[in-house]
Order: C-alpha cells, then structure tokens, then sequence
C-alpha cells in the first residue's frame, strides 16, 4: 500500500506537469498534503516523481526499444506509466512484480482501458536486464558525442553544448560529465540566516554550508517545521542566491539607496533587505507581475522587513540608486537539479527574447544607477548568450563610465574557501564544485564624470 500510493502520486505529477506545465515541487508538496501522505511516502513519491521527470529522454529511449508502438503515438497517460514503470525497474530497488503489477492497474485508466496488454509486455521485456544493458543499448545508437551524452545523463543536446561551452569559457572543459552527473542528484535544502535576525545559539544546531557564510543545511523533512524558518529569521534558498545578495551589497556604505529589479518571488529580496538595514539603506523592489509582486510583499512582511515593493516592468524604472541588482529571468539552465522538469521545458528559441529581456534590463538599471554606484548582474543559468554576452555587450553600450569589477575577488572576501577561476572578472558558480546553483555574476560600477 505504501509503495501504491506513493506511484499513484508520482503518477499525477508526470501528467500535470505535461499537461499544465505544473511545477513538480509545488505539485508534488500539495498532492503530499492532500493525500495525507508521511514523511516516507512523501520522500518515495519525490524520488519517483522526480526522477522519472529528469531522466525522461532516457526512459523514453528505452521504452521505444521494447514497445510495439513509438513513444511519441503512444497515449500521454499510458507514456507516463511507462515512464514511471521503467525507471522503477532499473533506477529503484522495488520489486519488479510490484511494480508490474501496478503499472499495469495504472495503466487502465487511459487509452480506453486497452493498453494494459502493451504495458505489461514493455515492461516484462524492460525488466529482462538490468540499466546497464538498456544504457549499452541506447547509446550505441547515439550519432555523435553530444547525444551520446545527452542520453547517457538525461538533458537536451543543447544544453550538453551550452554546458560545455560555458564550463570551456571557465578552464573546466574536462569536467563536462561530472556536471552532467551533479545536475541528477538531488540538491540537499539550504537556508540563510538573515543577518541581524538569527542568534548565534540558533545556527549551533545547524551544518555550515561550504560555500556560504550565511547558508546552512537543513535536515530531510518538511522545512517549514523548522523554529527559526517558521519565525521568518531563517529562509529556505540556494546558497548561490544568497552570494548574489552578499556580492550586490558588498562595499555598501551608510544610507544607500538601493534596488532589487527582478525581484519576485522574493527571496533575494528578503536577504537584501535585511542587508541595506544593516547600513540602514533602503530598498526598492519591482516586480511586473501582480500575484508575484504579493509574493515580494508576503515574503518581506513574514520577515519582518519594510521596504518599498513597485508593481512595475522593470524596463520602465525611474529614480536614482546607489546599487541595483538584476537577477534576471532567464532560462534557469543553472537550477537543474532542484527543478527535474525544467530541463524539458527550454529550447535554443528562448534564448533570443530572454536575451533582449536582459540587454534592456541591464540598460534601464544603468539609467538610474548614481555615478560612483554599483550594478551586479546575475542569473541562474551559466549559458554563455545570459551571462558574458550580456556583460560584453553592456560594456561595449556604457562605455568608459563602465567599469567591470572583479566578482571573484569579491567573492573570495566574503567566502575565502571558494574555489573561483582567478583569470576572469566575471565570477561562474557550479553545483559539482560549489554545491550551489549555477549562478552567474558579474560586478559594474559606473564611474563618476569629472
């Protein structure tokens, strides 16, 4: 029973999120909710959930192999199934007439209830050998290195290019497949300690992240039920998240103004608020969207900070700030591990709006930037067009008011034990080495006309 219900969840979550584009995490915290499930049952519906979702190329290169029909005639729900009965053959320890059994039940209720016979003997076929056989098998019909990759750790061809490209630009060619690798294992919760809202007795009870000095690990479980998270002084967010605010907020002096450009959901704002009250500056922050802007509101109220929130496209700004910070939207390539549907839902097409989204937010956070102030550009992806373009072609547009800081060395002030490339300006973080989030940062300050 544990293990049916726990399929039966994993199984909403592969159709909603094809169906509605649903958030995995999301979905799956309310279906646990709502099912009433525990924390057991919870944690295997996630492990099936999830890494049915991220390994979908995979799983559905070896289901084209042992079924009569191909993957893409085949009923979304009946696919799902499958997808879900493959990778608890060969990915999990369940037993393999558990989940036949199951899978066939499952299978029932699509396709008119006639597709029980195709899933049985699919899977029958599946269950024959083990995951090094089908990997052998698939692989060997890979016509080139990059889908030989792409197939052997589940991503798109073209983000084993993208990756590739970017950890090139960095000196870690030859660490392509670790990376691959470290983007399908889970990612472990991190938390930040807010400045000035967290005593030191507190974090005695928490482990240190490696890569921040504010970020901490939180233990399997609902975090939510953490004291110090439910009281708002401790947050749940990517160590990588929370070095973008330290690096924005580094050198701050007294009375600043400053802002969050991107800012929803929230949660670097939460962070850079409680670092500008530390120098008592103020924040503005804007966000277009209105249910996101709430979530800004909502976020900094249950911290107990104050700071001005602006429903506003950020391209439209106006006013003047010592420091700005854009975080901005971008294909999330750098989030893979914590988002295992997410890696589906880009394409090489994104790039080019997402693109011009970022070269104008970047120019309108320069237009109201004070000469003498600090602009730190970010975002969760590593792809070269997001990340060094945009800093390359800011540069080129600002020109000598322009002058690019090193984010590395700033980094390295507020966390010594980073290992970062000290040959660029430009600081790229990894979840193979820093066990954070990919995310990219790059420092400008506009120079001051005499």
């Amino acid at each position: 029973m544990t293990i049916a219900i726990a399929r039966q969840v994993a199984l909403e979550v592969l159709l909603r999120v094809e169906a509605d584009d649903a958030y995995a995490n999301l979905l799956l915290n309310q279906l646990s909710t709502s099912k009433r499930l525990d924390s057991r049952n919870a944690a295997l519906a996630q492990e099936l959930a999830f890494g049915s979702l991220r390994r979908k190329n995979t799983l559905e290169a070896i289901i084209n192999e042992v079924s009569s029909r191909p993957v893409g005639d085949l009923d979304p729900g009946v696919r799902a199934v499958m997808q879900l009965g493959v990778y608890q053959l060969l990915y999990t320890r369940i037993p393999v007439h558990a989940t036949l059994n199951e899978s066939v039940e499952q299978s029932k209720a699509f396709a008119g209830g006639k597709a029980s016979g195709l899933v049985n003997a699919s899977l029958r076929k599946v269950a024959q050998h083990d995951l090094e056989h089908w990997m052998t098998v698939i692989l060997a019909k890979a016509t080139n290195e990059t889908d030989r990759l792409a197939l052997k750790y589940a991503h798109p061809s073209w983000i084993v290019t993208s990756l590739r490209l970017a950890l090139s630009a960095d000196g870690r060619a030859a660490e392509l497949e670790h990376l691959l690798e470290s983007d399908n294992e889970p990612a472990r919760v991190n938390l930040v300690a807010l400045p000035g809202q967290v005593d030191r007795a507190t974090l005695d009870g928490f482990e240190q992240h490696v890569s921040s000095p504010i970020g901490y690990l939180a233990q399997p479980g609902n975090p939510g039920e953490i004291p110090a998270v439910a009281d708002g002084s401790m947050r749940v967010q990517d160590a990588g998240s929370q070095l973008v605010a330290l690096v924005a907020a580094h050198g701050a002096n007294s009375n600043e103004s400053w802002l969050d450009l991107c800012a929803g959901p929230g949660g670097k704002a939460v962070l850079m608020a409680a670092l500008a009250k530390s120098t008592s500056s103020a924040l503005t922050c804007v966000e277009p969207a209105p249910h996101r802007a709430e979530l800004v509101r909502k976020a900094l109220s249950a911290s107990g900070f104050s700071a001005k929130v602006r429903q506003l496209d950020g391209r439209e700004i106006t006013g003047s700030f010592d420091r700005v910070l854009v975080d901005a939207p971008c294909t999330g390539l750098g989030a893979l591990r914590r988002r295992p549907e997410a890696r589906w839902r880009k394409s090489p097409g994104d790039l080019k709006a997402l693109n011009l989204l970022q070269k104008e937010l970047v120019e309108a956070a320069w237009s109201v930037l004070k000469p003498g102030g600090v602009l730190t550009y970010s975002t969760c992806s590593p792809h070269p067009s997001e990340t060094t373009a945009i800093v390359e072609q800011a540069l080129r547009s600002f020109g000598e008011t322009a002058e690019l800081l090193n984010a590395n060395s700033i980094l390295s002030e507020i966390e010594p034990s980073l290992r970062l490339n000290p040959n660029r300006k430009t600081a790229q973080l990894w979840p193979d080495r820093d066990d954070t989030d990919a995310m990219f940062i790059a420092v400008i300050r506009k120079r001051e006309v005499v």
